[in-house]
């Protein structure tokens, strides 16, 4: 519901209260302020709870998408509330890793409730012989492996939706969805 369509908002500056003692009792001049306080009334109160509109935990859902374009921000209109109005929350944090290990397993658990595991191909190699041959070079390759934290099973182009944005674009991301976490070898 619109904040402007709120039946009986009354206003907090009834227009009819401002007016010159002469038209106090004018029964014409009371109706037709009274109009104009219902017009305004959805106004003052959008003016005097504006603060709340910049916090994500507050803003009202029809701003919440507004809000995410503000921070650069791309939230699907598909996810849950709760979950965009973390992801529009957290945006600086998200900004900041965005491209690494840690922002995309972040980004997955916030966005699908997901773990993950990512096998990096690496890019670099070293050996303590001098003179020794090189490694082959990297494929440029990420194994990421996306498995449900809670039970329900993960939809597949979201998961890709969610890497896709996450994942450098030199490097080629292979995606394994998993059931559950995959089994650690003991020590």
């Amino acid at each position: 519901m619109s904040r402007a369509a709120v039946p009986g908002l009354p206003s907090p500056h009834p227009i009819g209260e401002l007016l010159p003692a002469l038209f106090a009792d004018d029964d014409f001049a009371q109706r037709f302020t009274a109009g104009l306080d219902t017009v305004l009334a959805p106004v003052f109160a959008t003016l005097d709870s504006l603060p709340a509109y910049f916090r994500p935990r507050l803003a009202p859902a029809d701003f919440l998408d507004w809000l995410a374009s503000w921070v650069a921000v791309d939230v699907d209109p598909a996810w849950p509330e709760e979950v965009r109005r973390t992801v529009v929350g957290r945006a600086v944090e998200l900004h900041r890793w965005r491209g690494t290990r840690r922002g995309l397993v972040e980004r997955l658990r916030l966005v699908l409730d997901a773990g993950a595991e990512i096998i990096d191909g690496g890019g670099v190699s070293w050996s303590t012989a001098p003179g020794a041959a090189p490694l082959p070079a990297s494929s440029g390759e990420v194994l990421i492996r996306v498995w449900p934290l809670h039970g329900a099973e993960l939809d597949e182009d979201q998961v890709l939706s969610v890497v896709t944005a996450g994942c450098p674009v030199h490097l080629t991301c292979r995606v394994e969805i998993l059931p559950g976490p995959p089994g650690r070898a003991e020590d």
